[in-house]
């Protein structure tokens, strides 16, 4: 292991956002929160069905986390056996992302301190580096705070859509990333915190893939492709 924590041979991270170098993903399980919850409530009266909320932490990580939109729609709904025209389904998913970015606005945003550290000390080591998200909103983000100089190649988005590339947990955005970035999936790192980001990685059959516990589901993590689970990124400094 190198003193990145990484194995001989890596010479690329691929880092996804949310959750990874900026606590996003917990104003995505708000969005999500504010308009699931206001469909579901509305449903309910109709049909005269129970309302049961949208849960920011079982519901996210299992149906949304780290898929495009309207695929997290569609994943949401069938859990609850909901069936929406597309049109819809395209509706809610615009509903979630204004609602994101009147939350990024209000509140602001500021990566992790570990992850921060840990990205410069990459670049310190002239490994290069990559942001791989399903959010239209990475650069945003990234401006906001104050990343946006730190990574050699992004693939959001706006990317997977223009260049008609399968979301996670297909591989399809990391190795488009590895390809921006000159390097084979074998010398390519893959910082994820979603399940189905870890599982991509996995099936990109990258050289290393990690997985960061944020949300108490490490077990999880390495049984999706984690070969190793940390709290922060920062901890890799210390690995032996």
């Amino acid at each position: 292991m190198t003193a990145l924590g990484l194995p001989e041979g890596v010479t690329a991270c691929l880092f996804d956002l949310d959750g990874v170098l900026t606590p996003t993903a917990l104003i995505h399980a708000q969005a999500w929160k504010r308009v699931f919850d206001d469909f579901l409530r509305a449903r309910s009266v109709q049909t005269g069905e129970a309302f049961k909320p949208f849960d920011e932490v079982h519901d996210y990580d299992e149906y949304v986390d780290g898929k495009p939109r309207a695929d997290g729609v569609r994943s949401f709904l069938e859990s609850r056996r909901i069936t929406l025209p597309e049109a819809s389904v395209n509706k809610l998913a615009e509903r979630k992302d204004a609602l994101f970015v009147e939350l990024i606005h209000s509140h602001g945003v500021a990566p992790y301190p570990g992850s921060l550290t840990y990205v410069r000390a990459v670049r310190a080591a002239s490994l290069k580096t990559a942001v791989v998200s399903s959010s239209k909103n990475c650069t945003e983000v990234l401006r906001a705070a104050g990343m946006d100089g730190l990574l050699d190649a992004q693939v959001d988005g706006n990317v997977a859509q223009a260049r008609r590339l399968t979301g996670k947990p297909a591989p399809d955005t990391y190795l488009e990333a590895a390809r921006m970035l000159g390097v084979e999936a074998s010398q390519a790192a893959v910082f994820e915190d979603a399940l189905v980001g870890v599982a991509a990685g996995r099936a990109g059959k990258f050289g290393f893939v990690v997985g960061v516990d944020r949300a108490g589901q490490a077990q999880a993590l390495r049984e999706h492709g984690a070969e190793v689970v940390v709290h922060d990124l920062a901890d890799l400094l210390a690995r032996p």
